[in-house]
């Protein structure tokens, strides 16, 4: 039996995955730029991996995970749409997603100091999400 540590970290990397995912969805359809685009889809794809994996100790817990906070995942999209709605460029688009993967990479820091005895493979998961969000931020600077 996982103990709670383990549930609320992994509820935390399962939100947090779905807002990146649904993040880079939203703005994928106003890139220009080749290079761009494909650094995204490769971070998407990355962490529908890390939420297959999510997915399947949830499964294995018989939990169903946690979906995004609602008023934080409301304010994204409106903050993007007014964004690109004003400044359609790749630049505002590295901007967003700069400022979203800024924003994992601290919650996801502080949940897994906060929930230090949950099951190492949701640690792994939540380093690799980490990784992965560092990894776009810093993809995202030769746009800016």
């Amino acid at each position: 039996m996982a103990n709670e540590d383990t549930y609320k970290l992994l509820g935390e990397c399962n939100a947090g995955i779905k807002m990146g995912v649904d993040s880079i969805a939203q703005v994928l359809p106003s890139v220009g730029s080749h290079e761009m685009k494909k650094a995204l889809n490769r971070c998407k794809d990355a962490h529908q991996e890390l939420g297959s994996e999510t997915h399947a100790i949830l499964n294995e817990l018989g939990d169903t995970g946690k979906e995004p906070n609602p008023i934080a995942k409301s304010m994204s999209w409106m903050k993007t749409g007014v964004k690109l709605a004003f400044n359609e460029s790749d630049s505002t688009i590295a901007d967003l997603m700069t400022d979203g993967c800024n924003m994992g990479v601290k919650s996801l820091g502080r949940y897994l100091n906060k929930y230090e005895t949950a099951d190492p493979r949701v640690k792994s998961i939540t380093r690799r999400l980490i990784d992965l969000e560092t990894q776009l931020a810093l993809d995202m600077r030769a746009y800016l």
